[in-house]
């Protein structure tokens, strides 16, 4: 009997004004030109459900994938705690570079790239074990971290992925293995 397949697409959120601004995001709407990119979306892909991170620009994005979204916590945005609303520049030096070089890191109250990375393996493991189509959508640092762990990269490469908004990437698994199809495809 052939092994069950796990197709998984991750959509990145739609542009928010932090995304536009280079600060660090809370928990935010979608901007005016996040609202015009998601209404000009018209491929949207076959999947058996749905799963959408639990940021409000998350599940507004969600919507133009179908009306049965589940909200799933670990799609949740890496935590940046006390840096929410703020810029790089606005850091302190030390910690700043702390942040990019240092993946055990924790900004002040969020969480560090090491936790995220295991919160979203988790997920992974899970979602591995559902035969069928999921799409999901979620932040850019989730899909990073799928990307990182999906190609067993050092942590260090999460800086590396570039993920812009409503890109999709693609993975799936087959036998315990999970592949990449595609990463930040456009969609529109």
């Amino acid at each position: 009997m052939p092994a069950s397949v796990t197709r998984l697409i991750l959509v990145s959120h739609a542009r928010t004004a932090a995304m536009r601004t280079g600060r660090f995001p809370g928990d935010e709407q979608l901007d005016d030109s996040g609202m015009r990119d998601l209404a000009a979306v018209t491929d949207i892909p076959r999947a058996d459900r749905v799963l959408s991170g639990p940021e409000s620009r998350s599940m507004a994005t969600a919507q133009i994938f179908g009306t049965d979204i589940s909200v799933e916590p670990a799609l949740a945005d890496i935590a940046y705690g006390r840096w929410s609303g703020l810029e790089m520049t606005d850091l302190p030096d030390a910690d700043a570079m702390a942040w990019l070089s240092d993946p055990a890191f924790v900004p002040p109250g969020g969480e560090s790239l090491v936790t995220l990375l295991s919160r979203v393996q988790k997920w992974l493991d899970d979602v591995g074990s559902t035969p069928g189509r999921t799409l999901a959508v979620t932040s850019p640092a989730v899909i990073r971290a799928v990307v990182v762990l999906v190609l067993a990269a050092p942590v260090r490469s999460f800086w590396r992925v570039d993920v812009s908004p409503l890109s999709r990437t693609s993975v799936s698994r087959r036998g315990g293995a999970w592949t990449i199809g595609a990463v930040a495809e456009k969609s529109i």
